[in-house]
């Protein structure tokens, strides 16, 4: 830049000592225009190197960004591909545990028809007993509880007191029972006597447990003349621990002498029928 500013001095002097003064002055003016338009095309040159600087500048930064963005797209589609697995596994996982449910649910709907048929035969045995032996009788109670029928008869009806021998009205009550007991052929019937608890003692028996036993091997006997498969009876003595009241009173003490006839059906033949049931389920029927 030096050399070619010394060169146009020298050509100007040595133009100057040959031209005439106007001319020199035309060439000094055309001398300064292109010096001028050197200045700029020097700022201009020095403007693009540095915008060629910055440019190269956030081209590297462009680089960097973009292998970031590559290595963070790699990193998403294996997340993407894992995800994908999960979720087919999480898929498959639901679908298995809806067709338990499914199998579950339509388990429990069979067992369910089964306690529906159990409930529908209790019904059925508590309006034979209603319309058999009477509702009206202040001495005798029929009721359902948890699905099991009860015949509650008083003490007064069945006994004398003091005694274990049935009387005769007595039998006329239990040969109704035996009617409805003998047409439900997979139920069977416990007799449970109760004692209040003044103390019994009354050779052969020594207290309010014999007392109690002793009552309902008699019901029982009765029944089982009655035509009672006797494979279908069972004997209960409870004594006086089960009362229904306080023995502080005469009218509680004879609410605590009683006898529960209770049908209930043949455990094992239930479970039997609810095995049968899972078995069926299992095998698709």
């Amino acid at each position: 830049m030096k050399k070619l500013m010394s060169l146009s001095v020298c050509a100007m002097l040595l133009f100057a000592s040959c031209v005439s003064k106007k001319e020199y002055l035309a060439l000094e003016e055309k001398h300064k225009e292109t010096q001028d338009l050197l200045n700029s095309a020097t700022v201009k040159l020095n403007k693009c190197l540095s915008d060629a600087a910055a440019a190269n500048a956030r081209v590297e930064t462009m680089k960097d960004q973009l292998a970031d963005m590559r290595r963070s797209n790699d990193a998403l589609i294996k997340s993407s591909q894992d995800l994908t697995e999960l979720t087919s596994k999480g898929a498959e996982n639901l679908e298995k545990s809806l067709e338990s449910l499914r199998e579950s649910n339509l388990k429990i709907t069979r067992l369910q028809d089964a306690l529906s048929r159990k409930d529908s035969v209790t019904l059925a045995i508590v309006t034979s007993l209603k319309k058999e032996v009477g509702i009206n009788d202040p001495d005798i109670e029929v009721n359902v509880e948890k699905g099991v029928v009860f015949i509650s008869i008083a003490d007064k009806l069945l006994f004398k007191s003091g005694s274990y021998n049935v009387t005769d009205r007595a039998k006329e009550v239990l040969g109704k029972v035996a009617t409805v007991i003998n047409g439900k052929p997979n139920f069977e019937a416990m007799v449970e006597s109760h004692t209040d608890n003044v103390p019994y003692s009354k050779p052969p028996l020594l207290d309010n447990w014999d007392l109690s036993v002793k009552r309902a091997t008699s019901v029982v006997r009765v029944l089982e003349e009655l035509n009672v498969n006797p494979e279908k009876l069972i004997a209960a003595g409870r004594s006086s621990y089960v009362p229904l009241a306080e023995n502080d009173t005469a009218e509680n003490k004879a609410k605590n002498r009683r006898t529960r006839i209770i049908v209930l059906p043949k455990i094992d033949e239930f479970y039997e029928m609810i095995e049968e049931e899972m078995k069926n389920l299992s095998e698709g029927n």
